[in-house]
């Protein structure tokens, strides 16, 4: 305990623990050693629990993060963070993962601080949230914001004693970073466009917030074998790549009319989309339903091996029907199902809806897609920001899973461009830079094996300066397996690995080809282990270079690599392979 601490500040931790024991062991909730699963029999009201003591009855052992949750709720522990937070200590073993329940992640080593990501349902935040978010990121982190693949927020470099005052003041803004990372629903994502788009089906807003606010007052959702997400796409121009997440629900017309329909158990970097079924939901229903699924995988979901602890396994072992039974059982009533050939097609998707100016359904009005170089935004540029969409528009700011921003409801959209200007902010990208998302990178996450945002705008420079992409094209730079970029479904997916050269190691990557999103969903295919960072540029550019040049007619990336095997693809990799490397 007197790692960091002055003596003052040991002596009252001590007291302060000793007291906790004491009321607990009153309350006959004695902690139990670690790595031992608690005593004490469960709370029915406890879904997690049960879980838990079924495994144990059966011979299993739980994970250390089980036996963590066990213990004592993760949020239940605000009270120990806010000690450590006064005593300015970071979180040391099973803290750091419980942690994270408060959306707090302690990045060390790349950092020694926290980096705290929001929760944000839909993208959707006002103008005087994002000032106020400005102001805590000036005060107590880095003075600067980064955009997510799930339409949030993180603020970074935060120091452990102003952990705790983050999430206070983020309250006060009327936010909330709870259940923002570790075993918890992810941050709900939506259409960025809803209400807004022309082509739209249905608004996702209201069902995202249902869900959103049904979650925060519902603490036997907390209890999740791993993390989950869930998204609404609205059947719009720009997408929300729900076919990435455990629950995605689309919009589709059906006999005329409109409904979502129901798919399961998306892990791209397990190399699954989600899986589509014959179950569609009314608009206000979505809520009772992600309730029983959830408290399927709850009760279903694997304790004993991190690995396999997301709902692809489930569906895997249980298969299709019978989990959809099982969540029927849950929700007392049966789903609705139709057959898949009454569900009209989807509408094309406009891979370039998220830049630019573009018309709303509100006549006479737009919204404006803004760049962000590396998704990152200074302090001023979100007052900015906050500024010119309260002059121009309604006071509201979407975000986008492609790690941009949209404001909204602009009457005077070159107006607008021009005060975006002025912040340094672009509304126009190339079909290279609209489409190039990346993770934190080996500079703010300890499991990163390159530096996967430095990487990404080198790139991004290099293919812009010395060529013009024909037509969008995503690449997705992740940092690790664990694939927050989503590398498996871009035209160019990209992994950090560390490449030998010669007595060291270098920052490099495995570069996939072939993934997609919406109706061209896909799986990338591993095309080139090992390629270092210092290369992969000119390499790049060689293989989008042949796709321009070899295409057939308005071919995209994504189809003409498909009909190119392997041998080929490498073959046209390798001829942009800077020379001294050739032999290497």
């Amino acid at each position: 305990m007197n790692d960091g601490f002055e003596t003052t500040q040991q002596e009252y931790l001590k007291g302060f623990f000793a007291g906790i024991e004491a009321r607990r062991s009153a309350a006959g909730l004695t902690l139990a050693p670690e790595g031992t699963a608690a005593a004490g029999a469960a709370d029915p009201a406890d879904p997690m629990r049960a879980a838990q003591d079924r495994v144990l009855a059966s011979g299993g052992r739980l994970t250390p993060e089980e036996d963590a949750k066990r213990a004592r709720h993760p949020l239940d522990r605000l009270d120990e963070m806010a000690v450590r937070a006064a005593g300015g200590v970071p979180p040391r073993g099973a803290d750091v993962f419980l942690a994270k329940y408060h959306g707090l992640f302690y990045v060390a080593p790349a950092q020694a601080s926290f980096m705290c990501r929001l929760r944000l349902p839909g993208g959707i935040v006002s103008a005087a949230q994002f000032r106020g978010m400005a102001a805590i990121a000036d005060d107590l982190a880095a003075g600067h914001a980064d955009i997510t693949t799930r339409a949030n927020l993180q603020l970074r470099e935060i120091p452990p004693g102003n952990a705790v005052e983050v999430l206070n003041r983020l309250a006060e803004l009327g936010l909330t970073a709870r259940g923002a990372g570790a075993d918890n629903v992810r941050n709900v994502t939506g259409s960025p466009t809803a209400g807004i788009d022309p082509a739209e089906l249905i608004d996702t807003r209201a069902d995202a917030r249902a869900i959103h606010w049904h979650i925060m007052n519902t603490k036997a959702l907390y209890g999740l074998p791993r993390k989950f997400n869930i998204a609404f796409d609205g059947g719009g121009r720009v997408p929300v790549l729900e076919e990435t997440n455990d629950i995605a629900f689309t919009a589709v017309r059906v006999a005329g009319e409109v409904a979502y329909r129901l798919a399961l158990g998306g892990i791209t970097g397990h190399r699954d989309l989600a899986r589509a079924t014959d179950v569609v939901v009314r608009l206000g229903e979505t809520t009772a339903l992600c309730d029983a699924i959830l408290r399927v995988f709850i009760a279903e979901g694997d304790r004993t091996d991190r690995k396999r602890a997301r709902l692809k396994y489930v569906l895997d072992r249980l298969g299709l029907p019978a989990f959809l039974g099982r969540v029927e059982a849950e929700l007392g009533s049966a789903l609705t199902r139709v057959d898949a050939a009454a569900i009209a097609p989807r509408a094309a998707l406009d891979r370039m809806g998220h830049i630019g100016v573009h018309p709303q359904r509100q006549p006479g009005l737009s919204y404006l897609g803004v760049a962000l170089p590396a998704a990152r935004m200074g302090s001023d540029q979100m007052r900015g920001l906050a500024d010119v969409s309260e002059r121009f528009g309604s006071g509201v700011i979407r975000l986008t899973v492609w790690q941009n921003l949209l404001v909204s409801d602009v009457a005077d959209p070159d107006g607008a461009r021009a005060a975006l200007d002025a912040l340094g902010l672009a509304t126009e990208a190339s079909h290279v830079r609209a489409g190039l998302v990346s993770c934190t990178g080996s500079a703010g996450c300890k499991f990163a094996l390159a530096a996967t945002k430095a990487h990404g705008v080198a790139l991004a420079a290099h293919l812009d300066a010395r060529m013009t992409a024909p037509a969008p094209v995503n690449i997705h730079l992740t940092g690790c397996p664990n694939s927050c970029a989503q590398h498996f479904i871009a035209d160019i997916g990209l992994l950090g690995a560390r490449v030998e050269r010669g007595d060291e190691t270098v920052d490099g990557y495995d570069l996939h080809v072939g993934g997609g999103t919406g109706t061209h969903a896909a799986i990338g295919r591993l095309l080139w282990p090992g390629m270092a960072a210092d290369e992969m540029a000119p390499m790049i550019e060689a293989l989008l270079r042949a796709w321009s040049d070899e295409r057939a007619g308005d071919e995209s990336f994504k189809d003409w690599s498909a009909r190119h095997d392997d041998a080929a693809l490498a073959a046209r990799l390798q001829a942009g392979r800077p020379a001294a490397r050739l032999g290497a």
